[in-house]
């Protein structure tokens, strides 16, 4: 299609040259080959989409060859920054063995000892049968000897940090866990497996819900995204909310704004009504007539959903919209009463987590141009050299970050709007721009906000965790497999952020040691020495 385009374009500028009807000829068939573009391509989504439910395969995407890069060039090795260690230096030895030669000649000498050391693992099943004694009093009473406090079951705390590990951590489904335990000779059944991933849980989450608590009252920004979660048969959602200190997923039926705002109390449950809310009713366009309802009585805090909908009830506010847009104002309240009001939000601009002070994804931002269907060579070039435009004044912004300043600020700013707002002969690119440039203050707040990241990689990269557990496990049954796998993700990517153990942490859990302070407070030390 490009080369037959291109072929025109010659013909009809060598006979006509820059008439009006050979532009105007030129400019249509541009136009037209445009729309045949992109609706081969809605017209391949909607083939691949019923092969997709006929159970057939879809149009293979074959990726490009990565064979025809020069691979002539000799590349020098990089030097690594990093100084050679021993690698035993700091082993510890759990057992020595000294081993004298096999035969000593009458008259040698010793010189000492030359150590080689052999690294290993034991595995093993380990059982203990405790003999509690029994001992009858004078009186006819029986008095028993008590386990020690950290047994808890049949099962030690070891083997459950073992199986929390492996089903968390390596993504291990559960019949393989079976599989493995008893080929080491663990005597285990498929529902006593179960119940140690699942159940007597409410430490881990707690320690989960603490975790968003502190995360937010000692972050500057967060980094938000969401995926599919499917639950017991039906499709649901994965919140993600995050950033290098911290990492919390929540599993719902909805990813609605009302969600979200929910999820941002970390845990509590009440709806307030203050001036904060108010103040998003009135942005969001609430009618005069029910706002004026909501002002007029003074109930200010519902404890919980029933209350709040038994009062709109009792005003008389039933359409939907007005109880959306009145409930997310109270949620709104709550949010702000619980967390700081210059807390950053930096998502991928999906409508539900533009709230509070919103930053947008530089990265997500540029696939709207990498995304347009190119119909002419001509058209690419161009593409090619905003997008050039684009990622120069990126970097840019990544040097403002480092010495932010007065001046390059007011720079940036018109450079922004030079680069936005040009007028090139690719409409599709004029159009991309154009809402681009619509977003100029989330895309810039960088400016005011240097800490702020310029992109939600972060949030991606965590929510990879989920994606791949979801991959290999599939969906969850119970409301209990769906709190755990959301608590354990959490738990886990929380622990890699802060340098924790993952499996030091489960243990010291488990076994009730609780020597790791709390991760909620290694948070919030991580970020007042980050500050």
């Amino acid at each position: 299609m490009k080369n037959t385009l291109e072929q025109i374009r010659k013909n009809i500028l060598k006979k006509d040259g820059k008439s009006q009807s050979a532009i105007f000829l030129l400019k249509f068939a541009e136009e037209q080959s445009e729309t045949i573009l992109t609706l081969k391509e809605q017209n391949q989504i909607l083939r691949d989409e019923i092969a997709r439910l006929k159970n057939q395969k879809p149009k293979p995407k074959i990726k490009p060859s990565k064979l025809t890069k020069d691979t002539d060039k000799k590349t020098s090795p990089k030097k690594s920054k990093f100084k050679k260690k021993h690698k035993t230096s700091e082993l510890k030895i759990h057992k020595e063995e000294r081993i004298a030669p096999k035969s000593i000649p009458i008259g040698s000498t010793f010189k000492g000892l030359k150590p080689y050391t052999v690294r290993g693992l034991q595995v093993a099943a380990f059982n203990t049968r405790y003999f509690l004694e029994q001992w009858e009093t004078p009186d006819g009473k029986i008095v028993s000897g008590e386990l020690p406090s950290k047994i808890s079951g049949h099962f030690d705390h070891t083997l459950k940090s073992f199986i929390l590990y492996q089903h968390h951590h390596c993504h291990v489904t559960q019949p393989l866990i079976l599989e493995q335990l008893q080929e080491w000779d663990v005597k285990i059944s498929p529902c006593q497996v179960n119940r140690i991933l699942i159940e007597n849980k409410d430490q881990f989450h707690a320690e989960k819900d603490d975790i968003l608590a502190s995360g937010l009252n000692s972050s500057t920004y967060i980094n938000v995204d969401d995926t599919g979660a499917r639950h017991n048969g039906k499709n649901g959602y994965c919140t993600h909310i995050g950033n290098e200190f911290f990492a919390w997923f929540e599993s719902t039926d909805s990813k609605s704004r009302i969600n979200f705002l929910k999820l941002l109390r970390a845990g509590k449950s009440d709806y307030i009504l203050n001036d904060d809310a108010f103040q998003y009713m009135i942005d969001e366009r609430l009618p005069k007539s029910p706002l004026a309802l909501l002002k007029r009585h003074p109930v200010k805090e519902f404890a919980d959903y029933k209350q709040w909908d038994k009062h709109l009830a009792s005003l008389g506010i039933k359409k939907l919209r007005h109880v959306k847009i009145a409930t997310e104002g109270v949620l709104f309240g709550s949010v702000l009463f619980q967390i700081p009001k210059g807390l950053v939000i930096v998502s991928d601009d999906a409508g539900q987590f533009n709230i509070l002070d919103h930053a947008l994804c530089w990265i997500h931002a540029e696939r709207t141009l990498a995304k347009l269907i190119i119909p002419t060579t001509h058209k690419q070039q161009t593409l090619e050299d905003v997008r050039k435009q684009v990622w120069k004044f990126y970097d840019e912004l990544k040097a403002y970050k480092e010495n932010p300043n007065k001046k390059d600020k007011i720079r940036l700013q018109e450079k922004f709007d030079e680069i936005f707002t040009q007028k090139t002969d690719f409409q599709l690119l004029n159009n991309a721009l154009k809402r681009l440039h619509a977003n100029k203050a989330e895309l810039l707040l960088v400016l005011d906000r240097p800490e702020i990241p310029l992109h939600n990689n972060l949030s991606e990269n965590d929510i990879r965790e989920y994606v791949k557990k979801r991959k290999i496990s599939g969906s969850t049954r119970s409301k209990a497999g769906r709190h755990c796998r959301d608590t354990f993700v959490s738990l886990k990517k929380t622990c890699r952020k802060l340098g924790v153990s993952f499996w030091q942490y489960l243990e010291d859990r488990l076994s009730g040691k609780n020597l790791i302070s709390p991760l909620s407070q290694i948070v919030e030390q991580k970020s007042a020495s980050s500050g």
